[in-house]
């Protein structure tokens, strides 16, 4: 996995993100909408993944587009950002976001470190088979999360992706009972509509509650 550094190398606020390709592109756009919604200082640290339904997934599960299943990396993807990015920059504060399965990754970790000050899962895989049943049994272990979703998102024929509205409603009502601090916001428009655009305002929800 390759690490990319954005903003202020000495910022005592570190936002660290899973990414791919196409979320590379739209990096320094972010940014820009991070800062320009915030007015914040901060270092945002992309982590560019070598294999997107391996490193961010929890468990195995079958592919439920193309042919592409899905594998059980997240935890050594955990373990690389502690190591390579946490232990390095210690003593800041830090947040997990990401987009689509990376934000599915970023939830799942607030449930498997104490890393993390707030986490942004935005319009993530909660569609995930199994997901749901994990959060409801698990203890998250942040005090921030900002979910959101397109609200045409849930409008699709795949039958397992369809889920995601419900699964994202029911995550959201058991963080809540949890006593977590959530929030749960709609964007317009489907999966692929400006990820750069959604993930800046998950970060920025998250940058402005930095001393609740």
């Amino acid at each position: 996995m390759e690490i990319h550094y954005f903003g202020d190398r000495d910022a005592k606020t570190v936002l660290v993100q899973m990414v791919d390709e196409h979320d590379m592109d739209f990096m320094e756009s972010e940014v820009r909408l991070i800062r320009d919604l915030t007015g914040s200082d901060f270092l945002l640290v992309a982590v560019h993944c070598d294999s997107w339904n391996d490193d961010l997934s929890p468990w195995k599960a079958p592919a439920v587009f193309g042919s592409s299943g899905f594998g059980d990396g997240a935890g050594r993807t955990l373990q690389f950002l502690t190591e390579k990015v946490i232990e390095p920059l210690k003593d800041r504060v830090f947040y997990l976001g990401g987009y689509s399965l990376s934000g599915l990754f970023a939830l799942w970790a607030a449930y498997n470190s104490d890393a993390f000050e707030g986490v942004a899962a935005v319009s993530p895989s909660v569609w995930f088979p199994g997901f749901t049943d994990f959060c409801g049994k698990s203890a998250i272990r942040t005090k921030k999360v900002y979910l959101s979703l397109g609200d045409k998102e849930e409008k699709t024929r795949n039958a397992v992706m369809a889920k995601v509205g419900d699964a994202i409603r029911d995550i959201h009502g058991l963080l809540e009972e949890k006593g977590c601090r959530c929030v749960l916001e709609w964007n317009s428009g489907n999966h692929f509509q400006e990820p750069d655009k959604r993930t800046a305002r998950g970060f920025s929800w998250l940058l402005k509650h930095n001393q609740e």
